[in-house]
């Protein structure tokens, strides 16, 4: 259209202005209206498909990112912030989007502009067009070394941004001790000076982007002074029409304009590139716990069978953790495990759950090795209640009902009974439709457990894994969560982390685990009259 519409100014020109045919204002007037018209539709339908397929692209990436991510092992959590990966997942595919979009919208609209363009240019004069254009060989050095420049100030703004979302995310979870330390001038420093090495990264991409079109006008101005000079001459000698020389200038007046966006295409997609090595970054991490090529059953009655480490080690890099472990939790009772921080117990439970794998040494569940089972059918076989409940932002129904979202009104009351929930959740206006808030902060921490434990309750696995699932209660909670973890454990295999022996003193056996050893095992009153280190952790505990 915008070919058309340069070539239909010559005729206008030379059929209307100059040589007054009164004939010619009706024809090329529609000729003109139609250019406009057929441009308006198309650019309408260019809009929207690019919009709808820049916004499913998008949605579908950020969908496989995340399901990728959740397939990675647990280190990979704990090696990247939340706040980067967040960025990873919103920031760099919506960046990849933008630029991605106008890499697409420029390589088809603009080339096919150029192309009309320059044919109605080559028609008029073809003398004319080189004179136009020949400054553009002359930006291929700048343009290259602005392309490095874009490239290398969008990956550290892409960076910046990352860590101004881990700041961010640091500073809301962490209001209150921000607050009670007076920290707030020390973060507010820390932040700002995050976002202006932000700023400072993004105003250099940005300079780099400009750069190309800058130049592409110098160029431009160029042309255009060269083609009037030679053209002008030509006129006033009468060899060219004003019409020729108006159309020529119409369509190079035009081309400058595709040209620059296509100029700048080599920047958009130096940013593309910057946020697209982010992202392969991130698919290219592969998950070092997988499902064994031929997996056995899990067991139909695991609860029946004992859950067996035998000379089990484990090392976070080159940090010893678990070291020739070896116990067994009797089927249908309750195994405690104690110690002091970092004897281990937690990589007890990321073991038996395979979050983590083991360097040497066996797991075994009810007899078959928990490296033999699919993933899925071996994290079935556990109900899981740590110190810090996993509440989402939604209504305590849609809370406990995560493990089972098939279960039945009657199943979610009894698990709402069986854990206290319907104690405090009757007595709210909206029941258990009530919502939790971020991290269940409409709670109090015993409810939040009570919450949990519903939870663990429906779904009703044969093994119950408790993490000091009582450590950060008070009296009257942690008595009121006890009871609906005694309520749970019935029948149950249990293992249970206390770093509060009270919890624990009636447990049918107790595991205690030094350096990443057990050191002694028995029941409290055996370990009592033996002495050794559960004894010194009890008279300690309990001295006053």
């Amino acid at each position: 259209m915008l070919g058309l519409l340069s070539y239909i100014v010559g005729p206008m020109f030379d059929e209307i202005f100059v040589a007054a045919n009164k004939a010619a204002i009706y024809w090329v007037g529609a000729a003109i209206f139609g250019v406009f018209l057929a441009r308006a539709l198309s650019g309408f339908g260019q809009r929207v498909v690019m919009a709808a397929v820049g916004q499913w692209a998008t949605a579908t990436m950020q969908s496989d990112l995340v399901r990728h991510m959740m397939s990675l092992d647990s280190v990979f959590f704990q090696d990247n912030a939340p706040g980067a990966l967040i960025e990873r997942v919103r920031g760099d595919t919506l960046a990849l989007q933008i630029a991605w979009s106008a890499v697409f919208t420029s390589l088809g609209r603009d080339t096919i502009s150029l192309i009309a363009l320059l044919t109605v240019a080559l028609s008029i004069d073809w003398v004319w067009t080189l004179v136009a254009v020949a400054g553009v060989p002359v930006l291929i050095v700048p343009v290259a070394l602005l392309q490095k420049m874009i490239h290398t100030a969008t990956r550290h703004a892409r960076s910046a941004a990352a860590l101004i979302s881990t700041r961010l995310d640091e500073l809301f979870h962490g209001i209150n001790p921000i607050k009670l330390n007076n920290l707030e001038k020390q973060q507010d420093q820390r932040f700002t000076g995050t976002v202006q090495s932000y700023a400072r990264a993004q105003i250099r991409s940005e300079a780099g982007q400009a750069g190309v079109p800058a130049m592409m006008d110098i160029v431009a101005g160029l042309g255009f002074l060269g083609v009037l000079i030679y053209g002008g001459l030509q006129i006033i000698e009468g060899q060219k029409t004003i019409g020729e020389f108006m159309s020529f200038f119409t369509a190079m007046a035009l081309i400058f304009e595709p040209l620059r966006r296509l100029g700048n295409i080599s920047g958009l997609w130096q940013a593309a590139l910057a946020s697209l090595e982010r992202l392969y970054a991130i698919f290219e991490e592969q998950p070092g716990i997988l499902n064994p090529a031929n997996p056995q059953a899990a067991p139909k009655n695991a609860a029946a069978g004992d859950v067996v480490l035998s000379n089990v080690s484990f090392s976070y890099g080159d940090q010893p953790v678990l070291n020739q472990l070896s116990f067994t939790a009797k089927a249908g009772q309750t195994t405690a495990l104690v110690g002091a921080s970092g004897a281990g117990k937690s990589t007890v439970f990321n073991v038996l759950a395979r979050l983590v794998e083991p360097s040497d040494g066996q797991v075994s569940v009810a007899g078959v090795a928990v490296d033999q089972m699919r993933l899925e059918d071996l994290r079935g076989l556990f109900s899981v209640v740590t110190q810090d409940a996993a509440l989402f932002d939604e209504t305590l129904r849609e809370n406990i009902m995560l493990s089972r979202p098939d279960a039945g009104a009657d199943a979610l009351r009894r698990a709402s009974d069986t854990a206290s929930v319907s104690e405090f959740a009757d007595g709210l206006a909206q029941g258990l439709d009530t919502l939790a808030g971020p991290r269940g902060s409409n709670l109090s921490g015993g409810q939040r457990q009570r919450v949990a434990i519903a939870r663990a309750v429906l779904r009703d696995a044969p093994i119950l894994l408790l993490d000091e699932p009582t450590s950060a209660l008070d009296a009257q909670s942690e008595a009121a969560v006890q009871k609906a973890l005694d309520a749970l454990s019935d029948g149950r295999t249990t293992l249970v982390i206390a770093h509060r022996l009270a919890t624990i003193l009636h447990a049918d056996q107790i595991v205690v685990m030094e350096k990443g050893q057990v050191v002694d095992q028995g029941t409290h009153a055996e370990l009592l009259e033996r002495g050794g280190l559960y004894a010194s952790l009890y008279r300690l505990q309990f001295a006053g």
